[in-house]
């Protein structure tokens, strides 16, 4: 699928500000998964950009705008051809479900994972998320015979079906365990209690920042899912990374956009700075994803 993206964020500034510093994370990746044909971004007031990578290889650009100003346009635009998700195949991992939990819990995984293993701040293993990973099946066990994929399929299913998408009932601050309790969230709250329980379980997993089309099936309207998204990259023995968006309960395929991974949604933020003045700001984002007929 050939989609074309534009992002618009917006700041306005009750009173002048200055020397303001920001990082952008608004490139997407061009992987196995996804192709990037064109991308551009461009600042107003205008400023030069310098980009480099970053630890977890996302393409960062930041610039500076020193001078006194009341507004900060960020304008990213971009084609990307994307890709049917990789699904096993016949039905069968890459390996036999019992080797690998046992290829899982052994110290080469340990080291080669580690970042994406240990809790952070948001995804933090409570007894209530631990409980949670030991029952991804609605109260089924047994994860030799479920295999690591199938468990991750189940994960995402029970997340999609349990929890309200609500947009008023958490936060950017929200953390994994706090949304379990409450029941409801976004897509961030959703992802970030898979990575918890992935990792409570010893399931390499990372937080992924992206978006996702749904113009033709929602008669071309706008809709949040459209918008900025977040979903799972876990790691399955035999296959490799493999998206799951516990959201939708979907593969993450030829609908999505990647456009960086992180430990959690505070390692790719996509726009983020300082500045020195008023601390009134107002916000506005814009998102339209559209699908490109060739």
């Amino acid at each position: 699928m050939k989609l074309s993206i534009s992002h618009t964020t917006h700041y306005s500034y009750s009173g002048p500000v200055s020397d303001s510093v920001n990082e952008l994370r608004l490139t997407p990746f061009t992987n196995d998964q996804q192709s990037c044909y064109q991308h551009s971004i461009s600042v107003e007031p205008n400023a030069p950009l310098f980009s480099y990578d970053d630890y977890f290889g996302n393409r960062v650009h930041v610039f500076s705008v020193n001078r006194q100003h009341r507004k900060l346009t960020i304008r990213s635009q971009m084609t990307v051809v994307t890709r049917e998700a990789v699904k096993p195949s016949s039905g069968k991992e890459g390996m036999a479900p019992k080797d690998a939990w046992e290829w899982l819990a052994c110290d080469k995984a340990a080291n080669r994972f580690a970042e994406f293993l240990l809790p952070t701040d948001y995804t933090g293993i409570t007894p209530e998320v631990a409980a949670f990973a030991e029952t991804p099946a609605h109260g089924k066990t047994g994860e030799e015979q479920l295999g690591v994929y199938g468990w991750l399929l189940a994960v995402s299913n029970r997340i999609q079906s349990e929890f309200v998408y609500d947009p008023e009932a958490t936060n950017v601050h929200t953390i994994a365990g706090d949304m379990l309790r409450r029941r409801r969230g976004v897509c961030q709250d959703f992802a970030h209690l898979m990575i918890a329980a992935c990792r409570a379980k010893g399931v390499p997993a990372r937080y992924v920042s992206g978006y996702h089309f749904v113009g033709d099936l929602q008669g071309g309207s706008a809709d949040f899912e459209q918008a900025s998204h977040a979903w799972v990259e876990a790691y399955v023995p035999g296959m490799g990374w493999s998206g799951f968006d516990p959201t939708n309960n979907a593969l993450v395929g030829e609908r999505y956009v990647k456009l960086g991974h992180g430990r959690d949604y505070k390692d790719i933020v996509p726009v983020k700075g300082v500045y020195m003045g008023t601390s009134d700001a107002d916000l506005t984002v814009t998102v339209d994803v559209k699908k490109v007929e060739d």
